[in-house]
């Protein structure tokens, strides 16, 4: 999709794809139609790369924050409780644990990562 998006006085022609966004050109003259926001929803936002598995069961975060730690593995079997990653969150740790016993089918986020509350973690 193509937007126009005025900053400091000048107007950038922007396409934004799934994937990423690319000024198209830039001038100094007013907009001929308003100009729209570019979608909340954008994936860069979150850091998350790809959409969920259907059909599993959802990790989410329960608080947006900073992914320290991801101790679990692609394949790897788990069971209720355990630890699967680290989220800190107000300069304190939490421990995401899996919701239920399973295998790990996805994990969409990595050490570094930003997360919003809801967010999906990974999938079992």
């Amino acid at each position: 999709m193509k937007y126009i998006v005025t900053l400091n006085g000048k107007n950038y022609e922007v396409e934004v794809t799934e994937s990423d966004a690319v000024i198209l050109g830039v001038s100094d003259s007013a907009p001929s139609a308003p100009a729209a926001a570019v979608p909340a929803a954008a994936p860069a936002a979150s850091g998350s790369a790809a959409a969920p598995v259907s059909g599993g069961t959802n990790v989410v975060s329960p608080m947006p924050g900073t992914i320290l730690s991801v101790s679990a593995s692609v394949g790897q079997s788990v069971k209720a409780g355990d630890v699967i990653m680290v989220l800190e969150a107000m300069k304190m740790e939490n421990d995401i644990v899996a919701p239920a016993d399973g295998v790990i089918k996805q994990i969409l986020v990595s050490k570094g990562s930003t997360v919003n509350t809801d967010d999906v973690l990974a999938v079992l």
